[in-house]
């Protein structure tokens, strides 16, 4: 099953006097709920304004399936529509979406994830990317497992990432419940990467075993790889060995600095919501509507749409609490830096930051893996 995190926290944001409205979207089961039942009940509703768009997937299998469902008259609420035979599967991950639209025309969004109820003594490992996804050159393969593996080894022999053209694939575990791989150097442009999963009844644990028989697989596209100089305020993107774009940036500030290191593109969201208190930052800011955000870190890090800083500020002054921000027009505009860096971008590629006064990003902060050399990184396998 592939994984997503949960999209309402970002580490950067806008002073108290820009900050919209509280939540106007409200999605049942609450974001990160675990073990919702097959019956629960699933809704979306809106306080004010009405509900311009909502996206209900299943993320299992190795693919993104959406889930039908129905607005009310008013559109003010929604529900899926378990009428046609789309009730919640268990052990399974779903995502909403949702785009709000209030009086004026403004845009909010909001993004939940939550996931149904693994049967007892079963352990599942939701996995990225999707079935047959073209990714960046950077993509690490990457589980989470829904309970602590105490027999690492054993689960380890039953997964294996295979790569065309072949190449030495390693894993390398954080924790007990995370498990990544990656290749030495980065992916070859074109290389198609399997991911065969034989975990059904492999004993994880006491009592715990796995659900999950599979081979998913995904392609590598093309090689760009991004390059933040928090000192010189840029992003400079390298497609192969050519610069193709440069553009001016804000990133963190001295107080709230930006990560060092490599990051990778892990999620994209054409609008989404961002929210200070769920990164420690209080009620600094909320944003519903930050355009074409893009995923660096699991902590909060984004390289997003900036519509609320003056001009000056991008190449000329970090004002963000950690993201790097390009400028953009509220609603997300195509023609933006934001907007020609959002469509070119894949999930997978390399984003670099350097020059700033932070630590380097840690290697189970999102997919960081590369900043671990590689025998370190073969050193994190559960086999001798």
């Amino acid at each position: 099953m592939a994984v997503m995190y949960a999209v309402v926290a970002a580490g950067c944001g806008v002073p108290d006097d820009s900050k919209p409205p509280g939540d106007t979207i409200r999605v049942s089961p609450d974001d990160g709920s675990r073990g919702v039942p097959a019956h629960g009940t699933v809704k979306v509703f809106v306080s004010e304004g009405t509900l311009r768009s909502v996206r209900m997937v299943r993320r299992g299998d190795g693919s993104a399936r959406a889930v039908p469902g129905r607005f009310s008259a008013d559109r003010r609420g929604w529900r899926p529509d378990l009428t046609a035979g789309h009730g919640l599967e268990l052990s399974a991950k779903y995502t909403v979406d949702a785009v709000a639209v209030d009086g004026e025309g403004r845009r909010t969004a909001r993004h939940t994830t939550f996931t149904t109820k693994v049967p007892p003594h079963r352990f599942i490992g939701f996995f990225r990317p999707e079935h047959r996804q073209t990714v960046g050159t950077a993509m690490i393969v990457s589980l989470d497992f829904n309970r602590p593996i105490e027999d690492r080894a054993a689960v380890e022999r039953a997964i294996q990432v295979s790569a065309v053209p072949r190449v030495p694939v390693a894993a390398h575990w954080f924790g007990r419940s995370r498990l990544d791989f990656r290749p030495r150097q980065f992916w070859r442009p074109g290389t198609r990467v399997t991911l065969d999963l034989r975990l059904r009844d492999v004993r994880g644990g006491k009592g715990a075993y796995g659900v999950q028989r599979k081979t998913v697989w995904f392609r590598v596209g093309r090689d760009q790889r991004s390059v933040v100089d928090v000192g010189r305020r840029t992003l400079t993107v390298r497609r192969g060995a050519r610069v193709v774009e440069r553009f001016p940036v804000t990133a963190g500030t001295r107080k709230n600095p930006t990560y060092n290191g490599r990051m990778v593109i892990s999620e994209k969201y054409p609008v989404t919501r961002m929210n200070g208190e769920t990164v420690g930052f209080g009620g600094e800011y909320d944003i519903d509507d930050v355009p074409h955000a893009m995923r660096l870190t699991r902590s909060g890090t984004f390289l997003h749409g900036n519509y609320w800083a003056d001009s000056h500020v991008f190449g000329k002054k970090n004002t963000s609490h950690g993201c790097v921000g390009l400028a953009d027009k509220r609603g997300g505009s195509p023609r933006s830096p934001a907007g020609r860096f959002f469509r070119h971008s894949l999930v997978g590629d390399l984003v670099t930051v350097r020059g700033s006064h932070d630590r380097t990003v840690a290697a189970n902060n999102g997919l960081g893996g590369w900043n671990m050399a590689w025998e370190r990184w073969q050193s994190g396998s559960a086999l001798d």
